[in-house]
């Protein structure tokens, strides 16, 4: 048996074969460029189809697929909501799949989902019946894994953390992504860099030097490692954010661990201390001290791995 892992990204689209033992057997990444809207949902049907007919020809036939997508998939229409590709409000991708799919099952689920499935099934939260991945990227989300299953909430958008409201009084830019991802996501980490440059005319360091309409946040972590003031106040102040969501998160489902996964955590595992010392001043206390930081065992792979575990759920 194999069964097809797909997870679609802002920027890419990553897909993978394993076998139902959860043996990794064969990868590809294709960038998704400028593509919005069909266009979108044509590379992945595409996609798809060469797998299908790979695995025919290989004599290891595909039994299930799963996709995982960064916003929201409603199970009751197969439609979803992804913000950062255009045209994707109410996207009909489940219907677009299956028509390219025949009889093969295919599942469709969130990324937060599909990142905690992807630990439970072969990563750090193995054994566990609580825990959560923090996955903090472009925007930030939590996968929550309650009494061994994942929870959903009303209309499958619980895990959204990155609309938090963590700091008064509330600001118009907020809107679109929340308080808490405009501060201490990827994208959020390069905005607040891009602002403050412009309120700082003093500042000379090492961001100074940059272009400012191109600062990421692997920017603004390089310059923190060099011992820059001006990152490293950027930096503290995402650990106040992160340490305060570690502790909202503990008190309110006293989970056995948090995992932190995403583009930002790389280059911020190193922080997960600080981040537990910040977290410990606001969490209830009981809770806090039985908490497990740590950081995701698949990494980049945790979107497959949990799509490929969402696939082969739906056929065994």
């Amino acid at each position: 048996m194999a069964v097809l892992g797909i997870d679609l990204g802002g920027t890419k689209l990553a897909l993978a074969v394993f076998s139902k033992e959860g043996d990794l057997i064969s990868k590809e990444v294709v960038p998704i460029g400028k593509r919005a809207g069909h266009e979108v949902g044509q590379l992945i049907t595409g996609q798809v189809t060469n797998f299908i007919t790979k695995g025919k020809n290989e004599g290891v036939p595909l039994e299930a697929i799963g996709i995982s997508v960064p916003g929201i998939a409603h199970p009751g229409t197969g439609t979803t909501w992804v913000p950062n590709i255009p045209g994707w409000e109410d996207y009909p991708l489940l219907e677009e799949v299956r028509a390219v799919a025949g009889n093969i099952p295919v599942r469709i689920d969130s990324d937060r989902a599909c990142y905690i499935l992807g630990e439970v099934w072969k990563g750090n939260a193995r054994g566990c019946r609580d825990a959560i991945f923090m996955s903090v990227g472009t925007g930030i989300g939590a996968g929550i894994l309650i009494n061994g299953e994942i929870l959903r909430g009303s209309h499958d958008i619980a895990g959204c953390i990155g609309w938090w409201a963590l700091q008064r009084p509330y600001h118009e830019k907020y809107r679109n992504c929340g308080c808490f991802e405009y501060y201490a996501s990827g994208e959020g980490i390069a905005k607040v860099a891009k602002s403050d440059l412009a309120d700082n005319e003093e500042y000379d360091g090492i961001l100074r030097k940059a272009d400012p309409e191109k600062i990421s946040s692997h920017d603004v972590f390089e310059a923190y490692e060099k011992g820059d003031e001006f990152a490293s106040g950027i930096i503290r102040q995402c650990i106040e954010f992160w340490g305060m969501a570690v502790a909202n998160l503990v008190s309110l489902f006293n989970p056995e661990m948090i995992i932190f996964g995403g583009g930002v955590f790389g280059p911020a595992l190193p922080l997960l201390p600080a981040i537990y010392e910040e977290a410990e001043k606001w969490a209830q206390p009981v809770g806090i001290s039985q908490v497990k930081l740590t950081g995701s065992a698949l990494k980049g792979d945790a979107g497959v791995y949990g799509a490929a575990y969402l696939a082969l759920s739906s056929v065994v």
